[in-house]
Order: C-alpha cells, then sequence, then structure tokens
C-alpha cells in the first residue's frame, strides 16, 4: 500500500480556475464528439435493425475512440497555439518564461544515466559532447555524471569498468563521473533509480533522467536546471524528445512520424493537463527531496504477470509526485536539445512496446489510490486504453468482416453515406497531430528548408503515411495477442535490446508475424468471396497484416537506410543543420545527407 507522507509537502494546494474551465471545455468537447460518433456508427449500421454483430462493433469502436477523439482536439488546440502564441512554450510552461538564458545555476544537478547490457563504447560516445558542452558552459562544477548500471553479463561488466573508468580518467579533474554497478536488477529502472536515491539522492537538488538511447545536450540540461529554479512549485519538466538520426528505414519513417506529430499534440495535451503532466522516464529533470519522500514505488502484492515491481514507473511517479502538490509540467520545444534512438527493426520496436504493454496494464490498481488529482487518473486509465484499444481495432476487423459476408449486400449491412462519413473522419482523427504540424511544416519557408524542401518533406510525408496505415494494425494485432497471452502466464520483463542496424531474414520475420498475415489474408479472402466492393476499405486494417512480413524485412535493410539518407526520405532537421553536439557523433545518417546537400 502505497503512503502519503506529510514531509515536503509541495506548494501546489489548490488548481487554477482557469486550468479547471479548460479541462471541462476539453473534456466537454472530447464527450460530444464521441457521443455523435457513436450515433453515427449506429445510424451506418441501422440497415435490418442492430443485431449482435452491430453491438459488438459498437461498442468495440466506443473502445477505440477515446485514443482517436483525445488525439485529435489535442492537435487541434497544439496547432492553434504553435500558430497564434507569441511564445508558444510559455503558454503551457509559464516558468520556461521566467528563467533567462544567462541565469546562474544555483542547484546541484545529479545526471542519472541508467544502463543494462549495453555497449560502454556507445554511450561514451553519446554522453562526451554533453560533459564537453558543460565544462565549456563554466557550469560544470553544478552538475555530477552518474552511470547506475544494472548489467548482470560478466563480459559487459569488465567492459564497462574499463571504458567508464577511462572515462573518469578523462573528465574527472573537470566534472565530477560516478560509475555504479548493481549486481541485480532488483526493480528494474526504477529500483536502479531508488538505489541512487538512498546512497547520494540527499546530496542533489535535482536529478536528470538519462536512458542508455538518450542524448541531449548541454544547454538542455541548463535550460532545465534554471527552469526548476525559476520556479519551487515544479516536481517534474519533461523535455520533449525526438528521434536522433538514424540510417535505419524503420527507424527513419518511424520517427519522421513522431517528429511530425509529437509537438502539436504534446502542447495541446499541456495546455489542459497544465500541472498535471506526463513523466517518460527520461529526458527530465526532477526535484529529488520530494521524489524521494513521495514517489517509491512498492512492490505489486498481485500474483503473477501483473504483480512485483512496476515496468512502466514513470507514469505512476508523475502522478505521486503532483498528488504530493508539487507541479508536473512538459516542455513541448522540439529545439529544448533531447534526442533517443528509435528501434532499428519491426521486430526490435515490437519487443520494447510489448515491454510497456505489460507495464501499462499493471496501472490498472493505481487508478484508484487515495488523493490523486482527477487528471492523474484519466492519464493511468488513458496509458491503459492504448493497449486496451488494440483489441477492440480487431474485433472490427473480424466482426465487421463476418457482417459484411453474412448480408447479402453490403449495402444491406452497412449504409454507404453514415458509414462514409464515418470513415473519413476516422481517418482525419488518425492523422490530426501529424496534419497541424504538415500545415505548419509548409506555410513556413524556413520550416520547408529545415526539412530539406518541401518535395522532400512531400515525399517524406507520403512515406509515413503509407508506414503509418502499414504498422497500426501489426501492432493491434500484437497487443491482442500479448494481452492474451498475459492471462496464461507470459510476461516479457525487462530485456535487451540491439541498437545497431541489421537484416532481419525472411524466416525470423515470418516465425514472429505469422499469425498477422494469416489474420489478413484470411479477412481478405472471405471479403473477396462474398463482397468484393468492401475490400478498399478492409484493407486499412488487414493490408497491414497482410504486409507485415514484407515490411519488416524490407525497412530493416541496411542499404536502404542509407538510400534513403542520402536522398532525403525522412530528413530532420538535425541532418539539414546540424548541432555541434550530434555534429560530434559523427552518424553515419548526418554524414550522408550533408553528402548530397
Amino acid at each position: 500500500m502505497l503512503t502519503r507522507p506529510e514531509a515536503l509537502r509541495g506548494p501546489v494546494t489548490a488548481t487554477d480556475p482557469r486550468l479547471t474551465a479548460r479541462r471541462l471545455a476539453f473534456f466537454t468537447v472530447v464527450l460530444a464528439t464521441m457521443a455523435l460518433l457513436i450515433w453515427l456508427l449506429a445510424v451506418a449500421l441501422s440497415p435490418g435493425g442492430l443485431g449482435v454483430i452491430d453491438w459488438i462493433l459498437i461498442i468495440a469502436f466506443a473502445v477505440t475512440l477515446p485514443w482517436s477523439v483525445i488525439g485529435f482536439w489535442n492537435a487541434t488546440i497544439g496547432f492553434v497555439i504553435m500558430r497564434f502564441a507569441r511564445d508558444p512554450v510559455a503558454v503551457v510552461l509559464p516558468a520556461a518564461a521566467k528563467a533567462g538564458p544567462n541565469d546562474r545555476i544555483v542547484r546541484e544537478t545529479a545526471i542519472l544515466l541508467c544502463v543494462r547490457n549495453e555497449a560502454p563504447e556507445r554511450i561514451v560516445r553519446n554522453i562526451e559532447p554533453l560533459l564537453k558542452g558543460l565544462v565549456d558552459s563554466g557550469w560544470h562544477d553544478a552538475f555530477h555524471l552518474f552511470i547506475l548500471s544494472d548489467t548482470n553479463m560478466p563480459e559487459m561488466a569488465a567492459q564497462e569498468q574499463s571504458v567508464y573508468g577511462a572515462l573518469g580518467d578523462k573528465w574527472g579533474d573537470d566534472i565530477a563521473i560516478t560509475y555504479r554497478r548493481r549486481s541485480n536488477n532488483e526493480g528494474f529502472k526504477a529500483g536502479n533509480i531508488e538505489d541512487f536515491c538512498s546512497q547520494w539522492g540527499g546530496d542533489y537538488s535535482f536529478a536528470i533522467t538519462l536512458d542508455a538511447d538518450s542524448f541531449m545536450t548541454a544547454d538542455a540540461m541548463l535550460r532545465l536546471a534554471r527552469i526548476m529554479q525559476a520556479d519551487e512549485k515544479l516536481g517534474i519538466v519533461q523535455a520533449l524528445v525526438v528521434g536522433m538520426p538514424s540510417t535505419s528505414a524503420f527507424a527513419r519513417v518511424f520517427q519522421f512520424g513522431m517528429r511530425l506529430g509529437m509537438r502539436s499534440y504534446t502542447t495541446g495535451s499541456a495546455w489542459w493537463q497544465g500541472d498535471c503532466g506526463p513523466y517518460w522516464g527520461h529526458n527530465a529533470i526532477i526535484r529529488l527531496a520530494p521524489f524521494i519522500a513521495h514517489c517509491k514505488l512498492p512492490k505489486s502484492e498481485r500474483k503473477g504477470v501483473l504483480g512485483g515491481h512496476i515496468l512502466s514507473h514513470d507514469q505512476i511517479e508523475a502522478v505521486l509526485m503532483r498528488r504530493a502538490g508539487w507541479e508536473v509540467r512538459a516542455l513541448p520545444d522540439e529545439a529544448i536539445g533531447g534526442w533517443e534512438e528509435n528501434p532499428p527493426t519491426l521486430l526490435e520496436f515490437i519487443r520494447r512496446d510489448l515491454r510497456w504493454c505489460q507495464g501499462n496494464m499493471q496501472y490498472w490498481q493505481f487508478i484508484g489510490l487515495p488523493g490523486l488529482k482527477w487528471v492523474s487518473r484519466y492519464q493511468l486509465a488513458f496509458a491503459l486504453l492504448m493497449f486496451v484499444g488494440s483489441p477492440a481495432w480487431m474485433a472490427l476487423l473480424v466482426f465487421g468482416t463476418l457482417g459484411v459476408a453474412l448480408s447479402p449486400t453490403p449495402a444491406a449491412f452497412i449504409r454507404p453515406d453514415a458509414g462514409g462519413w464515418l470513415f473519413a473522419i476516422i481517418l482525419t482523427m488518425w492523422f490530426a497531430p501529424k496534419i497541424a504540424t504538415v500545415i505548419d511544416v509548409l506555410s513556413r519557408a524556413e520550416a520547408r528548408r529545415a526539412f530539406g524542401g518541401g518535395v522532400r518533406f512531400v515525399a517524406s510525408v507520403v512515406c509515413e503515411t503509407l508506414f503509418f496505415i502499414l504498422l497500426s494494425p501489426i501492432m493491434w494485432f500484437g497487443h491482442t495477442l500479448f494481452l492474451i497471452g498475459l492471462f496464461f502466464g507470459r510476461a516479457i520483463g525487462w530485456i535487451g535490446q540491439s541498437r545497431d542496424d541489421h537484416a532481419v531474414p525472411v524466416a525470423a520475420a515470418a516465425a514472429q508475424l505469422w499469425p498477422q498475415t494469416a489474420l489478413g489474408l484470411g479477412c481478405m479472402l472471405v471479403l473477396a468471396l462474398t463482397a468484393p466492393r468492401a475490400l478498399p476499405y478492409a484493407l486499412f486494417i488487414a493490408g497491414g497484416l497482410i504486409a507485415a512480413i514484407p515490411l519488416a524485412v524490407i525497412t530493416a535493410i541496411p542499404g536502404l537506410g542509407r538510400v534513403m539518407a542520402r536522398v532525403g526520405i525522412g530528413r530532420l532537421p538535425e541532418e539539414v543543420t546540424t548541432p555541434k553536439e550530434l555534429a560530434d557523433l559523427r552518424l553515419p545518417a548526418i554524414e550522408a545527407a550533408h553528402s548530397k546537400q
């Protein structure tokens, strides 16, 4: 049971009435939109009356709606702020406007770099530009780097000892560096940070959390520290994270799509979430004293795969920080200088996503925790819906196929007019966060140049749109199988990840993705035999399932990714105008982009 200690209670005693009004307005339009769409589906399914299959479809559709509708309204609000606010960041994070770029750093900050079975040379490559930047800034004395290792492979541990020892010898005279390795992975990453807190946490005011695939500039860390100093109510500030330039075809297209959607979505959500913002566990700054006092995670007493230590610890820590009276805010600024490496292949991406799925499923036991803000309860429920909605999407495909196949004609099952309108609206909502950024970029010459020019940008948008349509149902099906497996004791645990580009053999892709292919082909075959006119609509879900194996293989071809980097498909602003810190990494994607400019 989580306790609620009174020590270090936060200074936030009441919610700003303006923020309450924003939240009420937001959820009013969200609920109204959902009700309208459910009604429209009922109208579309009305020919012949509503039978069992119709009601199954309506219920499944309702389960999918929160993610789509909330994403649409977040993007709409974010777009308005991005386009018309003088300082969009200050609108959602007022402390950002208070923190001057030359303010003194008067608090001690620990940099927590959490690693587990990661190649230490790669970690050092990413961390040295940060160390150099801090030293050059003159504020290096205010920072202390902690490399917190949970490595359990003896050979890797020996490499860490040597490589990180050399790092300390090289930089130790200028900036404090501590390497610590635990002998076990107790509590996973949250346990790793808890161990730091128990040993050293009392010596520092703030901590900036990094994952093994994180990269941050010194300017980004200085800005986060100044923002925390500027507002004593802040408990956590989560910086926007963007993908690091990559020569993996899969990663390039995926993170280009994330770049399109993240800013408008995060800005819009920050506008109404306000002081109940997100925490993603990395590229963020936390106030250590209240974090130590209030955010310790218990080991769940529940038996089975959803018991034990919490895998997805970050959002739980965010809601506990807010419960204790401290603000949790987002900093939706792509120029903050924070990146992450994305999985290079579809199979690696699925592994990471299923770990998140298992961790998020543990949230249900915290939704009713006493003292949580209602927005915090929403955040936990929304994190659950992100994965619970996947079986609902699969139900729409399967039962929609059955409904059409069992009807004399498609029109006898669904009205073309209402069904067509619903289809168009849902597609618009799917892509709303990305549409917002596309409009923003195309309407500004400077933004077009930042992405390599309007032609490259549009070509990249087209490729990413097709990629997203194919990828989404693959992930929905994967979540569905995994959630079913949870009932039978299947768990994924905290496993290592391959971060380097590599090919995916057809056999490996087929071994993992044949169920997706079988379902997609089965549904399309049924429709081909009974209602061919429905095939184009079913392709929006079944098409991705059918393409799962070739998509995994093709997007992992190393040569394809290098070609895309040279011609500019998926080009990011960092590949056009490269920050010095990224240039120091000598990333192949950046070198390929510059070779053609």
